[in-house]
């Protein structure tokens, strides 16, 4: 088994901090939700800040560590937006010892975006004398240096507005502890890859469930999917090997100062195999002490 070298705890870690939530994306990727959501964990939502009077904002308080949170959101619509000054002023706070400054990024792909303004009719910021398609393109490339930049990236593309506010409060939850924060995500691979994912691993070798009559409308959560995958001559040398690896991987991301960690698991369907896998690696996660948040993205769909 491999076992993880202790890491020091930074002395910023224990001087509390006050929480800045940056929240930024894509038009039409579901930010006024993240707000809300935000603004009900318990942070003050300010939305369409200037960006010269971000610092303002966030340094007025004389004492930081007793300072209420703050969630500030930013976009294309902000006035006197650029990303270059929202990177700069990104630095410049991340400079400050009182705060814990996170960015949030909304992604979404291109077809369920263009769907979402064509239902709203709203027009989209940057194609106003253009199709909106191009407006959406053109408005993913201006933004990709700030999707590199984010602490965290929710795709929302397959979230309902309700999903995504319990994603980003379990995220963001002011009572969470230190450390870093986990999602496990089961997924179909006919439906893609999850944008959002930082480490993805393929459970489609397991036998598959889907081709057992009796097994094929239930899920990796019930209990006969759990022992017909678990009688795979290959699953528990897996699943231990899978489990120590990430258990090592933590407490380097942690020392690289990541503070979301996004883990994907995949399967033909979404279903049965990696539904169970999720399920079992998010236990296992959870004992060791980490905060798991888990979501089966496709679980829901449709399936033939």
């Amino acid at each position: 088994m491999i076992v993880p070298l202790p890491v020091a705890t930074p002395q910023s870690a224990l001087t509390p901090r006050r929480r800045i939530a940056l929240v930024t994306g894509l038009s039409g990727a579901g930010r006024s939700t993240a707000m809300r959501a935000l603004e009900d964990a318990g942070y003050e939502a300010v939305d369409n800040l200037p960006l010269t009077l971000l610092s303002s904002l966030v340094l007025s308080e004389t004492d930081p560590a007793h300072a209420r949170p703050v969630a500030i959101g930013v976009d294309t619509r902000t006035r006197d937006f650029g990303v270059d000054a929202l990177v700069a002023a990104i630095d410049r706070l991340l400079g400050e010892q009182g705060l814990d400054v996170r960015l949030l990024y909304l992604d979404c792909d291109d077809e369920t975006l263009a769907r979402r303004y064509t239902e709203t009719r709203r027009r989209h910021p940057l194609a106003a004398d253009r199709p909106l398609v191009d407006g959406i393109k053109a408005e993913r490339r201006l933004l990709e240096p700030l999707r590199a930049r984010a602490d965290r990236v929710i795709d929302t593309a397959t979230l309902a507005p309700h999903q995504l506010k319990r994603l980003i409060q379990d995220d963001f939850a002011l009572d969470a502890p230190a450390g870093l924060a986990l999602s496990i995500v089961s997924f179909a691979y006919r439906n893609g890859l999850p944008r959002e994912a930082d480490l993805v691993f393929d459970v489609r070798f397991l036998s598959n469930p889907h081709y057992r009559p009796d097994l094929k409308p239930l899920t990796g959560k019930d209990a006969d999917v759990a022992r017909f995958v678990e009688r795979d001559p290959g699953f528990h040398a897996f699943f231990e090997g899978l489990s120590d690896m990430i258990v090592a991987l933590l407490p380097r991301f942690e020392a690289e100062g990541k503070s979301y960690l996004t883990v994907a698991v995949g399967c033909t369907g979404g279903r049965h195999r990696s539904v169970f896998v999720a399920e079992r690696l998010a236990e296992r996660l959870s004992q060791g002490g980490r905060r798991v948040n888990l979501v089966h993205r496709d679980l829901d769909r449709s399936f033939a």
